[in-house]
């Protein structure tokens, strides 16, 4: 594109999509029904199925273009078994960090590690520090790209129709040497993936009460911190995004 070219004067061409309606309505689907699993059948993903994940994944935004996303695939027992452990023991130890709440985290399933067909663990790559584009002021724009690489995993996940669930009950330190990264590679997520007897019709802790979802209205802003935003009152679009019980996808949820 020349840097002469001006936008289109037709003022309908910002609302234009090469997307019909169906599929439209597809992409708000998988939003709003991806859930965060914990329950699983073993039945191995299929490899098509999985390489077309990773290349969801792959093909999400990164501030400079970094792409700072490794995937590690577990595919050894003893090191499947040794995660499991070791989310077990962190449980616990989050349980006695959350004091009165303590019983209701011993009582919540919130890995599928041993279940799941597939284990994938998300790291973060070795040398970041010579990504400076968009990262100057905000390194930590590297944790959200590859926080962007997972949820594009997560939705194409359940349009595949399979489950997956974003496990963060592991010492980093700890998950790294196990796993032998180098230097200044970082371990974000043990990711549990594969098939589902169903999808939960809402998200698990919400269903368990551990939390409900708050008003979209509480948490847009308009010009100053606080400030109401004026947004549209729409029920059909509340319905694409939020479903009818009002119950959406959040990650992770």
């Amino acid at each position: 594109m020349s840097c002469n070219t001006r936008p289109s004067a037709d003022p309908g061409a910002a609302s234009r999509t090469d997307f019909s309606p169906d599929e439209v309505a597809a992409v708000y689907r998988a939003i709003n029904e991806r859930r965060d699993m914990r329950h699983f059948r073993p039945d191995p993903v299929d490899a098509e199925i999985l390489r077309r994940l990773l290349e969801a994944a792959h093909r999400a935004p990164s501030v400079g273009y970094m792409q700072p996303w490794r995937f590690l695939r577990i595919t050894d027992p003893a090191v499947r078994e040794a995660l499991h452990a070791h989310a077990a023991d962190e449980q616990t130890r989050t349980a006695e960090a959350c004091g009165e709440r303590a019983a209701e985290v011993h009582r919540l399933k919130l890995e599928g590690i041993r279940e799941a067909g597939e284990l994938l663990v998300v790291a973060l790559t070795d040398g970041r520090e010579r990504y400076v584009l968009g990262r100057r002021t905000l390194p930590e724009m590297d944790l959200c790209s590859a926080a962007c690489a997972i949820q594009n995993l997560w939705l194409a996940a359940r349009a595949e129709g399979l489950g997956m669930g974003w496990v963060s009950l592991f010492d980093p330190d700890w998950l790294a040497d196990r796993l032998d990264m180098p230097e200044g590679g970082y371990p974000i997520a043990v990711l549990c993936l594969g098939h589902v007897e169903r999808f939960y019709d809402r998200p698990m802790l919400e269903t368990a009460g551990w939390d409900t979802r708050r008003p979209l209205e509480d948490l847009v802003f308009q010009d100053r911190w606080g400030a109401p935003c004026e947004l549209a009152e729409s029920p059909d679009a509340r319905e694409s995004v939020t479903g009818p019980d009002g119950a959406s996808g959040r990650g992770p949820a």
